[in-house]
């Protein structure tokens, strides 16, 4: 083969094993958040036979909305409302492991600095949204 075949193979393999890294992030955050929300919804309904639980996350971030959970499981009450909790937090927090990677990918492996750019910006307006407001 010539060099610049090997090139195009390897660039191919990286971009595939990329694409399932990202792949896989989604799915495996999208099934434990699944699985956290099924369970503690669940153990809800048997504590109390009710479905819904209510949640006041109007104006807080995502460390505001977990810290009384957390606080609480740490205090040694550990509530149906912890793993639905967790189960939202991992839901919001699989884009945002996704996008590190990509931004990760980009800067390091293909080092590309237009994409580099695109996915930092993104990063920062995730971390703002998550984590500042």
């Amino acid at each position: 083969m010539t060099p610049a075949k090997d090139r195009v193979q390897v660039a191919t393999a990286t971009r595939f094993d990329m694409e399932i890294l990202v792949g896989s992030i989604l799915q495996y955050g999208l099934l434990l958040s699944v699985a956290l929300l099924v369970a503690g919804l669940a153990w809800h309904w048997i504590a109390t036979h009710q479905l819904g639980t209510e949640y006041l996350v109007a104006g807080v971030n995502l460390f505001q909305f977990l810290l009384a959970d957390v606080r609480q499981a740490v205090a040694g009450t550990v509530r149906p409302r912890l793993l639905v909790s967790l189960g939202l937090a991992v839901l919001m927090m699989t884009p945002y492991t996704r996008v590190m990677a990509s931004l990760a990918y980009f800067a390091f492996v293909e080092r590309n600095w237009k994409y580099t750019l695109f996915t930092a910006f993104v990063f920062v307006v995730l971390s703002y949204s998550l984590f500042l407001r």
